[in-house]
């Protein structure tokens, strides 16, 4: 099961129209949104403590965890990212 999860195949669809991605058309694309979801609400009770260093560490982590997401979504993406104007590509 584990070899499946890193193989060549698009975890989500392109967009049909502007940039980036569609919904996911692959059970590791669900994953790949439900992980960062849960990354995101755990830096959110991070950052909802209040200190100073805390909301600092909670910032960090959401640039770290969001170009993570980004980048593997963009990577995973059937076609890749461009922009794209409906029927025409």
């Amino acid at each position: 099961m584990l070899h499946t999860t890193f193989d060549k195949r698009a975890w989500f669809a392109p967009r049909r129209y502007g940039y980036g991605a569609g919904l996911p058309i692959a059970w590791q694309g669900w994953m790949l949104i439900a992980s960062y979801l849960a990354a995101l609400a755990g830096i959110g009770m991070l950052d909802r403590t209040g200190h100073g260093a805390a909301r600092t560490t909670a910032f960090v982590l959401f640039v770290i965890v969001t170009t993570v997401f980004v980048t593997v979504a963009a990577r995973r993406t059937r076609g890749g990212w461009k922009w794209r104007w409906g029927e025409k590509d």
